[in-house]
């Protein structure tokens, strides 16, 4: 089918139950319905993840499709522990919370020797690195992946205290942190 003839609709954190029942009645029409992330991966961490089950529950055959996931990509060139990893979502917007959800996490790496897996919407990208530079022990490595797949691709890891050296900024672009403590 040409590009031009598609139907886009948003389903974001600003999607109101209603429109889930709207997009959920595309399914009924008995058309094909795909589900795309600008970012990342359709229902990882993602509003999608509504609407998969919403088929689900109503019996339609749900077929995910390979491409790209951020996550695994940026775990792939990380270097860190790709045998045991947990993907953690987003961290607590508000500051003291997140540098407890980030200390819980680094003592869990370092416990488990599990590299931890989080993302964050773009433009809090800054705070969240400042956080983790700020919380965890020099010699936690720590991974930023950003653009992953296009042209400003960058994947830059090493500890926290090269970081700190380094005073490095990730601006507004998709971003996957990975942290891996010693």
């Amino acid at each position: 089918m040409p590009l031009q003839e598609l139907e886009f609709e948003v389903l974001d954190e600003h999607s109101k139950p209603q429109d889930l029942d709207r997009l959920a009645g595309w399914l009924e029409s008995g058309g094909d319905v795909g589900l795309l992330s600008e970012a990342g991966c359709p229902a990882i961490a993602d509003p999608g993840a509504a609407l998969i089950d919403a088929a689900h529950r109503e019996g339609f055959r749900v077929v995910p499709l390979i491409g790209p996931s951020s996550l695994i990509l940026a775990l792939m060139a990380s270097g860190l522990e790709g045998q045991r990893f947990a993907f953690c979502g987003y961290l607590p917007r508000e500051s003291n919370e997140r540098a407890v959800r980030i200390r819980e996490l680094e003592q869990r790496s370092r416990r488990e020797k599990e590299t931890q897996i989080f993302i964050e919407t773009p433009y809090r990208n800054d705070s969240v690195l400042a956080a983790l530079l700020e919380t965890c022990k020099g010699q936690t490595r720590l991974c930023v992946a950003a653009d992953l797949t296009l042209p400003g691709e960058s994947i830059s890891c090493k500890s926290v205290a090269e970081w700190r050296r380094a005073k490095a900024a990730i601006g507004k672009r998709p971003a996957v942190f990975l942290l891996l403590a010693d």
